[in-house]
């Protein structure tokens, strides 16, 4: 918000009590009350980026016509990875803040994980550009675990660094929950420098005296909970639940029941990862609030949790509510039901075209940062076994694994796939230039028959991950990703079915995200053309190498169980 030196607080003052015209009205509104629930005509005054007057009428230099139009805060975004989007923070501010995203909080691990403590420069040279508000969580846990190559590795002092920029909220997801758990001095070094910041939680399944422990630390929130027993247990223990719907991790229908008028303090929402193209089709916060209301939960609940349960959550004190002294940021709704979006005041400026041309940039960093060898068939070979092997289980919309076992068919000694019980090979190789690790196993649950499709999106440590039938397709997507300094690649009988190049970090397109929209639907048709059933296959192949979500997951050092944080040997 501005300075709150004493002509600008004169400003406000005189503008509220109507003495002066605002700088701007919006005229006749019907304010949703978050408190009561009910609605009301109203013009809401703003002076500079700041609310001054609600419940009455007021003359201003400008105005914006409500037209009886229904005004609720600005949604925050209480977790997210803008590289997830898969374009720049600056691309990702034009895609979501004309659905109402006025405050995005952004963990930037998926490129800390490439480039280190970089990544956190240019988030935040890049978040005080924005037109949204965009808040930065300093990456707790890269690399994630000690069982993966990271391309970076930040300790406590790095973090320390950067902990009073205006712009950092605090901590960010504390995954590495078993380290913590079993006092890491590591851990404990992080947690103790940010002990009066806010904390950011990470603990699926965590329950019990494990998650009075993990509590005990001082982290206050969790977007990893996938039952409403689950989130039941932490908000009566004092947390703020995120209610997660993203690209793949999909958790809303499950907590949505536990959400009322009495539990939506502690209930916020947020997306985590979402590509542009599910935001085209479905919506960003705007389609979760719409969807909690479909499902009956009460249109005060969700808009709660959308905005003001959010902002004291994270101890964002000037949002959160239409009231005067709080942030202008301001969605008009044709409809509170289906949270029908019309038009957006992010920070007192009404969001258009026009005001983002108003936006410095910055160069992206990350470039150039895919650094393998080049790769053969020979190299993704799987000795056989007479016994079972660990078989990683893929359950649609989760990121959590089934930790499976089976007897796979040989061929010349080496593991073959079994398309008739849907299980697939999957490798990830190293690309950050530190080795040449290559881990490998197998999954069930993509419906492939043939080819193969590979990512250098792959949580947390983005190393290159594979899924395919055909050791020859296998190796060429990857070699293909070298060639375009990573992304996504679909490949059958050697041919390049569809690709998008993500050249920064191997994470981010330079494109506008529009033309990122617009790829993804022939990277969609083209591993359905491989039998692929996944409604988002590239995400779900990025969640295969994350050994931090249980209950198996494979790394450039092999397959973890996540239970024991131990490879499976």
């Amino acid at each position: 918000m501005e300075n709150r030196n004493a002509s600008t607080l004169a400003r406000r003052i005189a503008q509220g009590k109507g003495s002066m015209p605002a700088d701007l009205v919006i005229r006749d509104v019907r304010l949703f009350d978050l408190v009561t629930g009910t609605l009301t005509r109203t013009d809401i005054a703003i002076c500079g980026d700041t609310i001054v007057g609600t419940y009455g009428r007021y003359r201003g230099d400008r105005s914006i016509d409500g037209r009886g139009r229904i005004a609720v805060p600005g949604f925050i975004d209480t977790h997210l990875h803008v590289e997830s989007s898969l374009v720049t923070p600056f691309e990702f501010d034009r895609c979501v803040l004309p659905h109402g995203v006025t405050t995005a909080i952004c963990d930037p691990h998926e490129m800390a994980n490439v480039v280190g403590t970089a990544a956190f420069d240019y988030f935040l040279a890049a978040a005080q550009c924005t037109i949204m508000d965009l808040r930065v969580q300093l990456s707790s846990c890269v690399p994630a675990t000690h069982l993966e190559t990271s391309g970076a590795r930040i300790d406590a002092d790095d973090l320390a660094r950067y902990r009073d920029h205006p712009k950092v909220i605090g901590l960010a997801e504390f995954m590495n929950f078993p380290g913590l758990l079993s006092a890491d001095p590591d851990c404990l070094d992080k947690i103790a420098a940010f002990a009066d910041r806010h904390m950011d939680g990470h603990a699926p399944l965590v329950r019990g005296l494990d998650l009075n422990g993990y509590l005990a630390a001082g982290i206050r929130t969790d977007h990893e909970t996938t039952t409403a027993a689950e989130a039941l247990e932490k908000i009566r223990k004092g947390m703020t639940v995120l209610i997660r719907e993203g690209s793949v991790s999909k958790d809303l229908h499950a907590l949505a029941p536990l959400l009322s008028v009495q539990t939506s303090p502690f209930l916020a929402l947020c997306t985590d990862d979402r590509n542009p193209l599910d935001i085209a089709e479905e919506g960003h916060l705007d389609y979760m609030i719409q969807t909690l209301i479909s499902l009956g939960r009460e249109p005060l609940a969700a808009y709660r949790a959308a905005s003001l349960t959010a902002a004291q959550a994270f101890g964002l004190k000037d949002r959160g509510i239409i009231a005067p002294g709080k942030r202008a940021d301001i969605v008009l709704l044709d409809d509170l039901e289906t949270c029908a979006v019309s038009d957006v005041v992010s920070a007192g400026r009404l969001v258009d075209q026009d005001l983002f041309a108003t936006r410095n940039t910055v160069e992206p960093v990350g470039r150039n940062s895919v650094r393998l060898e080049p790769v053969g068939a020979d190299d993704f070979r799987v000795v056989a076994s007479a016994h079972d092997v660990p078989v990683i289980g893929v359950i649609p919309g989760k990121i959590i694994t089934e930790n499976l076992r089976a007897i796979l068919p040989s061929v010349d000694g080496f593991a073959a796939c079994d398309l008739a019980r849907d299980i697939v090979k999957v490798v990830v190789v190293a690309r950050h230039g530190l080795n040449r690790n290559i881990g490998r196993g197998f999954v069930k649950g993509f419906g492939m028959k043939r080819g193969a499709i590979a990512s250098s999106v792959g949580h947390d440590s983005h190393n290159i991950c594979v899924v395919g039938v055909a050791d020859a397709d296998m190796a060429a997507a990857v070699n293909r990703l070298r060639e375009i300094q990573g992304g996504f690649v679909v490949v059958a009988d050697g041919e390049v079915l569809a690709e998008l190049a993500l050249p920064i970090a191997g994470l981010m397109s330079d494109l506008p995200y529009e033309d990122v929209r617009d790829a993804l639907h022939p990277l969609r048709k083209a591993a359905k053309q491989l039998g692929v059933t996944l409604a988002e296959p590239f995400l779900q192949v990025a969640f295969l190498p994350l050994p931090v979500i249980p209950h198996l997951k494979i790394t450039d050092f092999g397959l973890v169980d996540v239970d024991n944080m131990a490879l499976v040997e």
